[in-house]
């Protein structure tokens, strides 16, 4: 089989790849091959109700197919060039811009709601000026909130479009091997079935970020240490942090701690929303998420605080460290722990009974626990200190029954030497999204997309 396009994964940045490709090239031949389900027969057993703990599908039905991991998250959309990822080290700051507000024009296209969040106004600057005052850092940024529900139609109506316009897709499809031919890439898949392209994309996603790496190396492309997030969530009740997130939804906040001069910020932020598990390579961590209907709301606010590690010589294994420390919270707990912020204090663990009495219910099934057994004492450390200083612009943040969800984990791919036009060492190859450790967010993750597309089209 010979295409003029191949792209491997159908996440946002796939997605957005092939939509944009098509919209220039119409008559382009183009296969999306991904290793999960189509749009509609993506469940997961824990959603669905048949289960109560992660059985770790094969793959993760929340991870992969369709959509990606952005699939059943809340579809937040963050217009900015100060967080969401690396693309502003490749584009112009306002070109990113320009391609960020294009990707949000094509969600518009397909039932996106047009209400944006931003900073920029009296009631934001309020907010960052008392930020400010406890040495707690906003970052500007107009936020659109979709909705877990509002997303996935969104992706349903896109992934139907681009069936129309005669994309191929093949769904449960894993690549082993990646080889430049003459005059375009040779893809082997799991089956040995083999086809060739003129043009090969990437963008396997988060859950893909290693399997991207070892494609890497065999194929000799020089390759960059990208950082591992790691951290916890935070669920409490909607009332405390409501004064800011009815301003400005999702305020991304960042804190040096005292102690050891490391750097804490808030990510994923989920008024009213709920706390979810999700299987990354076999293990369970933890995420967030909220609806845009009232009805399916929750009385909590959930986010992560994330601390970043970025590793030097001679240690290269960024994402195996990561998956360790998530190990240890499976091994502990069979999956997700949580602990009440009080118990983590006085170094007790939470047990049924202690959990029994607190007042913020948990909208997570999770193993109640000692997150200090799991977390490393620094970043512990960390994760407490920026709990007081949120606590002095969000008091309530440091209640005894503030619940901790640990670990939660952000893998990167190691990043590897692109163009602007997101072109690897290797023409025709193309790297985009969260699993080529370029972005790190729904944005610009399509953006990458859209940016690698147009790349492809002008040579076409």
């Amino acid at each position: 089989m010979t295409y003029d396009v191949a792209i491997i994964g159908a996440g946002t940045a796939g997605v957005y790849a092939a939509y944009e490709l098509l919209k220039l090239k119409p008559n382009l031949k183009i296969t999306i091959l991904e290793m999960g389900q189509d749009i509609y027969h993506r469940s997961c057993p824990i959603v669905a109700g048949k289960v109560k703990d992660c059985i770790s599908c094969k793959p993760c039905s929340i991870m992969s197919g369709f959509g990606g991991a952005g699939a059943f998250s809340d579809g937040k959309y963050n217009f900015t060039t100060e967080f969401g990822g690396w693309l502003g080290d490749y584009l112009d700051s306002q070109d990113l811009l320009d391609l960020i507000d294009y990707v949000d024009s094509v969600n518009v296209r397909f039932g996106a709601t047009k209400e944006i969040f931003s900073t920029d106004t009296p009631a934001a600057r309020a907010i960052e000026k008392k930020a400010l005052e406890n040495d707690l850092h906003l970052l500007q940024a107009r936020c659109k909130h979709l909705g877990t529900e509002r997303n996935l139609k969104i992706l349903t109506n896109i992934y139907e479009y681009l069936r129309d316009q005669n994309c191929e897709f093949r769904f449960k499809t894993h690549v082993d091997k990646i080889e430049a031919v003459d005059g375009g890439y040779r893809l082997t898949l799991a089956d040995g079935e083999t086809l060739d392209c003129r043009f090969c994309v990437s963008a396997p996603g988060r859950c893909g970020a290693e399997w991207f790496a070892d494609r890497c190396r065999e194929l000799g492309l020089d390759m960059t240490n990208n950082q591992v997030d790691l951290g916890v969530r935070v669920e409490l009740p909607a009332k405390v942090f409501e004064h800011i997130t009815d301003v400005v939804y999702e305020s991304k906040l960042l804190y040096r701690t005292k102690q050891y001069g490391d750097t804490v910020r808030t990510f994923c932020m989920n008024p009213y929303g709920h706390v979810v598990a999700e299987n990354v390579d076999g293990l369970i961590t933890v995420n967030g998420h909220s609806y845009a209907d009232p009805a399916l709301r929750s009385e909590n606010t959930n986010f992560a605080l994330l601390v970043s590690n970025r590793f030097t010589s001679p240690f290269n294994q960024p994402y195996t460290y990561g998956k360790h420390i998530a190990s240890l919270s499976n091994m502990l707990g069979g999956g997700v722990l949580v602990q009440r912020f009080g118990d983590l204090i006085k170094g007790v663990r939470t047990n049924e009974h202690r959990m029994g009495h607190s007042f913020t219910r948990p909208t997570l099934n999770a193993t109640p626990g000692d997150l200090s057994l799991v977390l490393p004492k620094r970043h512990m450390d960390n994760i407490i200190e920026m709990i007081y200083a949120l606590d002095k612009i969000a008091p309530g943040t440091a209640n005894y029954d503030t619940l901790l969800y640990g670990v939660e984990v952000k893998f990167y791919s190691a990043r590897i030497q692109l163009t602007e036009e997101l072109e690897t060492q290797l023409p025709g190859l193309f790297a985009i999204g969260d699993g080529a450790g370029i972005t790190r967010g729904l944005a610009q993750a399509g953006a990458s997309g859209v940016q690698a597309a147009r790349a492809i089209a002008k040579r076409l």
